[in-house]
């Protein structure tokens, strides 16, 4: 694989995981969920590393972020520094350093920082993510019942 062809691979990927954040956001869940091949696993761990959720394929993932994030739910997803390497024309696989918030209005807010680590292949030219974990360095909440003074 070539110079040119490598960094085309990497925009790619970047723009998978774009469209991931973005679909997360505006609760585009089946639009989000088929970023993935249809068996992949999606694992979100708590900064203990146990397991918050686990879904597996597309339909799943989509069922259950639309059951966990309701309508009046906000989601903010940020993407920084990110690590990716191309194993070849039609595997990769990165690291993302990230950011989310959950706000509800009858949960409070869910305010976390880690990493994506994510596989992605590429079928019929497109890349899609064949593996998704989310691990946690903190994880802040805040309860909506408490009153807020500034």
């Amino acid at each position: 694989m070539d110079d040119l062809a490598r960094l085309v691979a990497v925009e790619d990927v970047r723009r998978v995981m774009a469209r991931y954040v973005y679909r997360a956001d505006h609760h585009r869940w089946d639009d989000l969920a088929a970023l993935f091949t249809p068996d992949a696993p999606f694992v979100a761990s708590t900064v203990d590393g146990s397991i918050q959720a686990r879904m597996t394929g597309r339909a799943e993932i989509a069922d259950r972020l639309k059951s966990r994030n309701h309508a009046d739910s906000v989601l903010i997803h940020h993407l920084f520094s990110s690590e990716i390497d191309i194993e070849s024309p039609d595997s990769a696989a990165g690291v993302w350093a990230m950011e989310d918030i959950v706000t509800t209005p009858h949960d409070g807010e869910m305010h976390g920082y880690g990493h994506y680590r994510v596989r992605f292949t590429r079928s019929d030219g497109r890349w899609l993510i064949t593996e998704l974990r989310i691990t946690r360095l903190r994880l802040d909440w805040t309860d909506p019942h408490k009153e807020n003074r500034s």
